[in-house]
């Protein structure tokens, strides 16, 4: 619930700063919510009618982009400093929630890691590229590394009970947090010299 909340505000934020109306904030935020899910479901074979099966859900989301549309903007810039530790909680959330999809279906490790991968970061890239910007996940910032390794630590069953899973959680948020706060990058090979 918590990845769904931080997921649609995002979606919605970043519509508002490319002044999208109030119809593409809602497109956006849903696109970000659910986009990688959505994915996921097509790649590992469960069937695309299960994300209406999400009411509650759609309507936690939607009632998040409203508040974020309604709110005054003087208090929204403060969002980039908690936009990011509720980027981080929804990536860890759905990256584990996915790679838990993948395993309960017996999919292979391989299978596992891409669930997580994409349930944790479709979204933001679906988002990303509606708003016409470079998804941030494809540049040097470590971002999907961290849904790898926790679609690592389900498909070998390092993460397997509830404690685990909880402590999994908790590790890769503060890992995503880490990351940014401290601006580690992946290596970086330009083809074109400036």
């Amino acid at each position: 619930m918590i990845g769904t909340v931080a997921f649609a505000i995002s979606g919605a934020i970043i519509a508002m700063e490319e002044e999208y109306d109030i119809l593409g904030v809602y497109i956006l935020g849903i696109v970000t919510a659910f986009g990688g899910g959505a994915i996921r479901n097509l790649l590992i074979g469960v069937p695309v009618s299960a994300l209406w099966n999400q009411g509650l859900f759609f309507q936690i989301a939607l009632l998040s982009m409203t508040a974020v549309f309604l709110f005054p903007m003087n208090l929204l810039k403060h969002w980039q400093k908690w936009g990011n530790l509720f980027d981080a909680i929804g990536l860890s959330a759905f990256a584990i929630q996915g790679a838990l999809y993948a395993s309960k279906m017996g999919h292979p490790l391989s299978a596992v890691i891409v669930a997580a991968v994409l349930t944790g970061i479709g979204g933001g890239i679906i988002r990303d590229l509606l708003a016409g910007r470079k998804p941030i996940v494809l540049r040097s910032e470590i971002y999907a590394v961290w849904a790898i390794m926790a679609g690592m630590a389900i498909g070998l069953k390092i993460a397997d009970s509830p404690a685990e899973l909880y402590s999994l959680f908790v590790i890769i948020t503060a890992l995503r947090v880490l990351s940014y706060t401290y601006d580690w990058k992946l290596p970086v090979k330009r083809v074109h010299e400036n």
